[in-house]
């Protein structure tokens, strides 16, 4: 029987630039990424943690009041960013703090703008940060083996009030003067150490050009330092522990029992 004869093979016109070795746009720069990336993890070997903070599994049952704490990293972020710039024209003396924020306000591009998302968006933070709590808690998140996380929650919350009340002052008007002045006082009433507390907040036994300074460094060195600190340990103990289910997944109905009955 004769053999038919092979028809040749349909082929696409060359794209322009395949026939001289040159790859596509996306391609190379896909490659050159990938080329980096390779060369980064090779000295640094960051890919298995990333990996192992990326990829995890979560329980069934997830809804949006599991990212309440997210939120509230992206408010720490936006309040650390915003601080940031307005510590470039801020000046933390009793004679020109008022004048620094009226200027900040009035003829710094956008100043009024990012002081207003550094001013609401601390607020918003303290929201957030109640309500993060407050699912942990009737969610029973806090039980074994997360209860080292509940701590450093409830140490970050007191750092997130203490750093809401040393920012108070710093625009020095009336309002926050006479607020502060209260807010002290009231530390001062506190057990054994309520006085110490005071003074250290004062910078000595009266109001002065010590205190202003004070509670800048403490506001914008201190208290972000140990935060930031803290948010770290807590979000790797939020990794390597996991996510706790809803407490309503977490119950199972009994098993009906069936007796068998020999004849």
């Amino acid at each position: 029987m004769p053999k038919l004869p092979l028809l040749p093979a349909r082929t696409r016109p060359a794209r322009p630039g395949e026939g001289s070795g040159a790859l596509d746009p996306i391609e190379a720069a896909t490659e050159a990424g990938l080329t980096v990336v390779d060369w980064l993890d090779e000295r640094t070997a960051l890919s298995p943690g990333i990996r192992w903070l990326l990829f995890r599994k979560v329980p069934r049952g997830i809804n949006w009041a599991y990212t309440l704490g997210s939120a509230t990293l992206f408010a720490f972020l936006s309040q650390a960013v915003t601080g940031v710039f307005l510590a470039m024209y801020y000046r933390p003396s009793i004679n020109s703090a008022y004048e620094s924020i009226r200027n900040i306000n009035d003829n710094v591009f956008l100043g009024q703008f990012v002081h207003g998302m550094h001013k609401w968006g601390a607020s918003v933070m303290i929201a957030l940060i109640f309500l993060h709590m407050a699912r942990v808690f009737f969610f029973g998140a806090y039980k074994y083996p997360r209860e080292l996380t509940w701590v450093i929650g409830v140490v970050l919350l007191i750092l997130t009030l203490a750093m809401g009340f040393t920012g108070y002052l710093l625009p020095f008007d009336q309002r926050s003067y006479w607020a502060t002045i209260v807010g002290v006082n009231i530390n001062g009433t506190g057990p054994f150490i309520g006085p110490y507390l005071s003074d250290f907040l004062r910078g000595g036994p009266d109001w002065g050009a010590t205190t202003l300074s004070r509670f800048y460094s403490i506001h914008m060195l201190l208290i972000p330092g140990l935060m930031a600190a803290l948010i770290g340990f807590h979000l790797y103990l939020v990794t390597k522990l996991g996510i706790s289910a809803a407490p309503w997944l977490n119950a199972t109905e009994p098993e009906e029992v069936v007796e068998v009955v020999e004849v």
